[in-house]
């Protein structure tokens, strides 16, 4: 009896023992276990889906909630609820017609240019349901790049919101030449070549289309293109695969959201993040979300008590928008418990929960086409995803060391990278395997390959560039420090550098141009500045560089500073040198070149003045 308990005390010695350790040195143990087997959970149903040839789709699952749910509100809209049964019937008929009217086949690609409303959900799932890919086009590009866009991805037909017809007219002889229909979300239209929809959705039947149409065997088979701003000049379109797809649609279940939950999404659709994590995550739970057709921070707390919003979309600069609004007795007064999404700066994240209230910030990490994602389910302020033991043995990432002078990575003498030391920061690199595979971009495999590192650490190998720095703690939280290359993030929005420096280009006064992105003080992401040297004989107008920005350019991509120097300083590569223009900013005082500032006002570019410079980082002066 005496050895029994002897044993007895040992054993819960022994076990308090291994308790107290794992606390001490391993904290998070536990919940990373939990949240791992979670998505290895979904993992799995993801192989049955390869192993059986039976791909059970985004849309596939929108269906079943629709016959398991039918009366459940799915979207509401500017006050009016569109039930799961609603957008499944006028799909419906919108495929109908695509198929009868508009001509369609399985296979097409067509693009989609529209705002938030139900409608684009309505087309977006009408398309699919006849089998055809969708490219989401950013309503913001114009001209050239909105040209670009349609036909980089082969797409044979647009399909134009009605408030957006007047942003193709100047492209319509151009699509015409290429036999590309367009077809807009009206009853009406005043252009010969210019069809319409709406007239025609209320003959079609809402007998759904036969299901063979949509059906896929492979997770691989594309099933959307989402623009990414692109480093050669203009935006790529990045290959969303069905797998990509139903991994971003597991992104909410996997935080511990629930059918139960009212999600509130005012990010813009044609982004991954509303379209396939937000409205992909609604349909996966069958949940209901409140859709804005833009954000609103003096509507933001009224539309989620309104609506008793449980689950929000965000990135950073949303916010910082809702910590600027002036503060009321009703701040804490919601039923909001939790944020999905990124960019979140450490200042921020502690102010929006001190007066929000503690709401639970789940930051995810991932561009449209890369091949890994972080995920902060711990929550910890200022890291955008988790890694540990067990996340590494299934995703294969790196950080490398990185010269940010040279803008390239270091490399030992037998010319391979050098990974960094813990706490270090490094270029994040992602390893391609059958696991994390990369399936790139439309238009050609040259535009994929540039996204790609070979023979980084062995020969053979092949990795995704991500193109951010990252650094990696102890403890194995990663954090985000800056982007390299020729892409900055600004108002939400990837501005390409490349892509602005060709715009600017064709203004008579300017010779060269450089084009990077400022930190400003109170913002996140880089505001837009260009270097720029005059044409001999000419001079800096900053009236015409006005009119020539606000024409071609959306509002997040336009330089908000100008900088006239007499030579640009070059790389050894022969690369324009952005490094120590970016380090020296647009500070007046430490800069003997002439600057200019963006005025909507005044409608120019202005010189930069040491008081208005004082006003910008005081917040002042709206940018």
């Amino acid at each position: 009896m005496t050895l029994s308990l002897g044993w007895l005390s040992t054993v819960a010695a022994a076990v308090f023992s291994a308790h107290v350790v794992q606390k001490l040195c391993f904290p998070y143990f536990w919940r990373d276990l939990l949240f791992l087997l979670k998505v290895i959970r979904y993992g799995v149903r993801l192989e049955l889906f390869r192993l059986t040839s039976r791909v059970c789709t985004v849309l596939d699952r929108f269906i079943q909630q629709a016959q398991r749910i039918p009366d459940k509100p799915f979207v509401i809209y500017d006050g009016n609820v569109h039930s799961y049964r609603d957008i499944e019937n006028r799909s419906n008929r919108l495929a109908n017609v695509f198929l009868d009217r508009v001509k369609l086949e399985t296979g097409d690609c067509v693009a989609l240019l529209m705002n938030n409303e139900p409608d684009f959900l309505c087309v977006w799932f009408g398309l699919a349901k006849v089998g055809c890919s969708v490219a989401f086009l950013n309503t913001n590009i114009k001209s050239k790049s909105l040209l670009h866009c349609i036909t980089c991805c082969g797409a044979k037909t647009l399909i134009v919101g009605p408030d957006l017809v007047e942003s193709v007219e100047g492209i319509l002889s151009s699509l015409q030449e290429d036999n590309i229909q367009v077809w807009a979300m009206k009853s009406h239209s005043d252009h010969t070549h210019v069809h319409t929809l709406l007239d025609k959705i209320n003959a079609a039947s809402n007998q759904p289309v036969p299901a063979v149409l949509r059906a896929t065997s492979s997770l691989k088979a594309p099933t959307l293109y989402i623009f990414t701003s692109g480093t050669t000049g203009l935006p790529k379109a990045a290959v969303i695969t069905h797998l990509q797809s139903l991994k971003a649609a597991a992104g909410f279940w996997a935080f511990g959201a629930t059918e139960d939950d009212v999600m509130y999404i005012p990010l813009p659709l044609y982004h991954s993040a509303a379209s396939l994590i937000g409205i992909g995550g609604t349909i996966e739970l069958g949940a209901t979300c409140i859709l804005k057709k833009k954000f609103s921070a003096s509507q933001f707390w009224n539309d989620c008590r309104k609506h008793d919003v449980t689950v929000f979309q965000y990135i950073g600069e949303l916010c910082r928008y809702l910590c600027n609004q002036p503060k009321t007795e009703e701040d804490k007064v919601h039923k909001v418990r939790m944020g999905v999404g990124n960019g979140l700066r450490q200042d921020v994240w502690r102010e929006f929960q001190s007066r929000f209230g503690n709401i639970k910030m789940c930051e995810v990490y991932g561009s449209t086409e890369g091949n890994l994602c972080f995920m902060n389910h711990i929550s910890k302020i200022g890291t955008v995803g988790r890694s540990n033991f067990f996340y590494k043995l299934l995703f294969k990432y790196d950080l490398i060391k990185y010269d940010m002078v040279k803008d390239e990575p270091v490399k030992d003498p037998y010319g391979f990278c050098q990974r960094v030391e813990k706490g270090e920061t490094g270029l994040l690199l992602s390893k391609v395997s059958a696991i994390s595979p990369f399936f790139g971009y439309a238009g050609g495999k040259q535009l994929t390959e540039k996204k790609l590192m070979r023979n980084v650490f062995v020969k053979g190998d092949a990795y995704f560039n991500t193109g951010d720095l990252m650094a990696e703690d102890q403890e194995g939280f990663i954090c985000f420090r800056d982007r390299v290359g020729d892409t900055f993030r600004w108002k939400g929005e990837n501005v390409a550098t490349t892509e602005i420096t060709e715009i600017l280009g064709l203004v008579d006064f300017i010779q060269e141009v450089n084009v990077y992105g400022v930190e400003v003080q109170g913002h996140e992401g880089r505001a837009g500045m260009a270097a720029m040297i005059v044409r001999p004989g000419l001079s800096f107008d900053g009236k015409k560089l006005f009119e020539h920005v606000v024409r071609d350019l959306p509002a997040y991509a336009r330089p908000l500073f100008i900088r006239l120097q007499e030579v640009m300083e070059i790389t050894s590569t022969f690369k324009q040198q952005k490094f120590h223009l970016v380090q020296s900013s647009f500070n007046p005082s430490t800069i003997s070149d002439l600057l200019f500032v963006l005025d909507y006002q005044q409608k120019s570019y202005i010189p930069l003045t040491d008081s208005i410079y004082k006003s910008i980082l005081a917040g002042e002066r709206k940018l």
